[in-house]
């Protein structure tokens, strides 16, 4: 395959190394910023081409912009005639489909979108982590999309470009709120008297150790605590103490856990009270 890249980010970067190393043939790459070819060009040596030259001589374009600049390169390839028939488009946005690259119906191009699920804080760490790593797949040539995921040492999942929204939103809870349900733990530990950072460094093992039994026995049997346990009084306890402004998020997350403590005891051929059950419902507003 003889690949380029539009857009020179962490992304972009690592996937021009690891498909270089599977035996690919990088042609080049284009980008706006200085910073970022440099930074490509430390890692792997390829030309700085403009889309002219970068275009025509490849069979697969990768489109590693950010989300909003996806369409506006399809956009710019057209209008320039950059429109080589039979190429395979591809863009690694979780968010966007592949379908956002045909910009005009009868594009003879095919399009494709390949989606890392996981967070590069660099290239480097990108490199480190790639092989492994689950990729959303999706658009007209997912076979291509599989292999070359393959290829990357990565882990291929088709998705439903209809529902795709929802795959990302799935992402984002498990990543980024993942953060901010740390922080939400720091803030009552601070105010139980546990210098923030003190906190963080406190509930890490706690929550690796979550990590690990969903690792080891998956959902819903990982779910432990008072509402597992069916403890109303303790749940109780804590909707009495809690800051206002956390209430409603713990509620949320309560029924939530409550669904799974269900499940569990489903599993185990047990269910809750139904005293208890009400009470907690009730509590948590269900």
């Amino acid at each position: 395959m003889k690949f380029g890249i539009i857009g020179a980010g962490i992304v972009g970067t690592a996937l021009a190394v690891q498909l270089t190393k599977a035996g690919h043939q990088c042609v080049g790459v284009h980008t706006r910023s200085r910073l970022s070819y440099e930074r490509f060009r430390g890692f792997i040596n390829k030309d700085h081409l403009q889309l002219e030259e970068l275009v025509p001589a490849v069979n697969c374009l990768f489109v590693t912009t950010q989300d909003g600049v996806i369409p506006l390169i399809a956009e710019k390839l057209v209008a320039k005639n950059l429109v080589v028939p039979g190429q395979v488009w591809i863009h690694c946005s979780g968010s966007l489909p592949s379908a956002i690259l045909r910009v005009q119906e009868d594009l003879p191009v095919r399009c494709l979108s390949l989606h890392p699920l996981q967070a590069f804080a660099s290239v480097e760490n990108a490199l480190m982590i790639l092989s492994g790593t689950h990729f959303g797949v999706e658009g007209e040539v997912e076979e291509l999309g599989t292999d070359i995921v393959k290829d990357l040492g990565g882990i291929p999942h088709k998705i439903l470009a209809s529902e795709k929204t929802l795959y990302h939103a799935g992402a984002v809870v498990a990543s980024n709120y993942l953060a901010v349900l740390a922080s939400m733990a720091v803030d009552l530990f601070a105010e139980a008297g546990i210098p923030r950072d003190e906190a963080l460094v406190s509930l890490l093992p706690l929550m690796q150790g979550t990590l690990s039994n969903l690792e080891r026995v998956g959902l819903p049997q990982a779910l432990t605590g008072p509402i597992a346990r069916g403890d109303a009084q303790v749940v109780k306890g804590h909707l009495d103490q809690l800051p206002p402004r956390l209430t409603e998020i713990y509620k949320g997350l309560g029924l939530k856990a409550l669904e799974l403590g269900e499940s569990k005891r489903s599993i185990q051929g047990l269910s809750y009270p139904l005293e208890e059950l009400d009470m907690l419902r009730g509590l948590l507003g269900g």
